[in-house]
């Protein structure tokens, strides 16, 4: 049995507990997100219909020219098997103008527009339907940098942050996730033929069994090796998640007076709730 292995009917509860009462203790009783047909926003929106009833959760589908036209098919597979609320909007138009003013662009600027795109129609639609956007981002590609800042990393609540990628594709089979949508290739779909293990250049679950000992365990570099990971693949994963911790923290404030926000000004105690 892996390390990473987990009750999953405990976590089911756990986070379905979780979206329901972040999102009703705000006064709101609905959720908004970005449905991408991946095993991540799967398994988000199933807990979600779980925690507010199908008719609570809205998802927008937002492909580009180069989607994959199964990514959409799988989405709106999981949202038909919930019967919640979906639309698809096409983001090419939008993202398209943009670029012709910057032709030269990489396939990174494209991604990052594309999804800090998604991000702005998302959280036009939360101001629409009274709702919180949930985020899809799992701990695996939190902990890697693997997301785009204020694009597909951001969300005013996020269920699966603190799981790896091989805790959601268990969880999915507990959820009831659809076959195909927990078996095919974790892919953003940020360009045609992108899948995420070929762009990192390992496996998740590969990396998941380094970075449970790495970050939750706290093995040192010689634990680490002892425990039969290469020292190439160590260095390479602490180099990633060192490098990418400015995104995983809140703007940095300089620190001036005596009560600083996210430092001294934290909790809802301080303005007396």
């Amino acid at each position: 049995m892996s390390s990473l292995t987990v009750n999953t009917k405990l976590l089911r509860k756990i986070l379905v507990g979780f979206i329901r009462e972040e999102v009703t203790k705000v006064g709101l009783c609905r959720a908004v997100l970005g449905l991408s047909g991946g095993i991540d926003s799967a398994l988000v929106v199933y807990l979600a219909a779980e925690a507010l009833g199908p008719e609570n959760v809205h998802a927008c589908i937002m492909p580009y020219r180069t989607s994959n036209p199964e990514s959409e098919a799988h989405a709106r597979l999981a949202a038909g098997e919930l019967g919640i609320n979906f639309e698809v909007i096409e983001i090419t138009e939008m993202v398209d103008a943009y670029f012709e003013l910057f032709p030269d662009a990489d396939n990174m600027r494209r991604g990052n527009k594309m999804a800090r795109e998604r991000m702005t129609i998302l959280y036009d639609h939360s101001a629409a339907h009274s709702a919180l956007v949930l985020g899809t981002s799992n701990k695996t590609e939190l902990l890697l940098g693997y997301g785009t800042l204020f694009g597909d990393m951001a969300s005013a609540l996020n269920p699966i942050g603190d799981i790896y990628k091989s805790q959601v594709w268990q969880l999915s089979e507990e959820m009831g996730v659809p076959r195909v949508i927990i078996d095919k290739k974790p892919s953003a779909d940020l360009w045609a033929g992108q899948t995420d293990e070929q762009e990192l250049g390992f496996s998740y679950r590969e990396v998941d069994e380094l970075l449970f000992r790495m970050v939750d365990l706290r093995c040192n570099r010689e634990e680490l090796i002892a425990a039969g990971f290469a020292p190439e693949f160590i260095d390479l994963i602490y180099g990633k998640v060192q490098s990418s911790h400015f995104k995983r923290r809140l703007p940095v404030i300089a620190k001036v007076s005596n009560r600083t926000i996210d430092r001294d000004f934290r909790y809802s105690r301080d303005w007396g709730k």
